[in-house]
């Protein structure tokens, strides 16, 4: 079932415009429309399984990531996908939310809850999620589970928000489990770091000043995705961690995005209280509006 259409061409038109104004050839413009729609058990499980592995990176190895998109595709009027080329297409991108008390007995979710706590531990900014997640707890915990291809635009974003929290709203009226005091959003950052396959083909007199340079890319952190560090201006704890499963050495190098630096991704968490989503989510919108 379609939920929405709209032409998307953001910042893809933008920066084509922008590359070719100054040459005397004609401005290409492309339009890409995206369609929203609620999750497609017939269509969307292996779209969703790899959008999950995108999602935990290294570390999806550690979770059933097919028993995790079976818990999506259970609930069908609750989150939504992105595609463009019809429902009977992979999705481009996703947003929905899960119950963590509820699915308490799952396994992957069992898997999940371990996994968030350890990486609680490691970062002492995120050590207060350590009382809130356990099945014991009273907090109820809704783990917002959101990822995209990595040339789908920030654009697509809120409306996917906007329709959790409406559908959020309508399963609260009707008695069913989706009433949170808190939200748990997963997500990745990265850091820039040199090669070492360039210092190595550097002079060895200046090995150790590219050390220090490198240490100082390694401490300031990227987003994968913008909306993040506006959702994190509302968030009540969020931080980072490194993965448990580490890449290999070489890796960086497989991930450059400049042409001397690699990049090393980490995992986050962003815990926000229920009440402060929809602000959030507004702000997501503005932010994105003006960039």
């Amino acid at each position: 079932m379609t939920k929405r259409k709209e032409t998307a061409d953001g910042k893809t038109r933008r920066q084509e415009s922008e590359e070719e104004s100054s040459s005397d050839e004609d401005i290409n413009m492309l339009d890409v429309e995206f369609e929203w729609f609620d999750p497609q058990p017939e269509y969307d499980f292996h779209g969703l399984k790899a959008l999950l592995r995108q999602l935990f990176d290294v570390d999806a190895q550690l979770f059933d990531l097919s028993a995790l998109t079976d818990l999506i595709l259970a609930q069908p009027l609750l989150g939504s996908t992105v595609k463009v080329e019809g429902n009977e297409t992979d999705p481009y991108a996703f947003l929905t939310v899960l119950n963590l008390h509820e699915h308490k007995d799952k396994p992957v979710i069992q898997d999940l809850i371990l996994y968030f706590a350890r990486q609680a531990k490691t970062n002492p900014t995120l050590h207060p999620l350590t009382g809130l997640l356990p099945p014991s707890s009273e907090a109820k915990v809704g783990l917002i589970l959101t990822e995209r291809l990595i040339n789908v635009p920030s654009e697509v974003v809120p409306p996917m928000y906007t329709m959790l929290l409406e559908e959020i709203s309508w399963a609260i009226g009707d008695k069913e489990p989706y009433e949170f005091s808190h939200y748990l959003i997963p997500s990745k950052t990265y850091q820039e770091v040199a090669s070492p396959l360039d210092q190595e083909s550097r002079p060895q007199k200046k090995k150790k000043k590219t050390k220090n340079a490198g240490a100082q890319q390694d401490s300031e952190v990227f987003y994968f995705h913008p909306e993040d560090e506006v959702l994190q201006r509302h968030s009540a704890i969020f931080g980072g961690f490194e993965y448990e499963k580490q890449e290999g050495e070489g890796q960086s190098d497989a991930r450059r995005t400049f042409h001397e630096l690699g990049i090393k991704p980490q995992g986050q968490m962003i815990l926000i209280e229920a009440d402060k989503l929809e602000a959030a989510v507004n702000a997501i919108g503005e932010y994105l509006r003006s960039t």
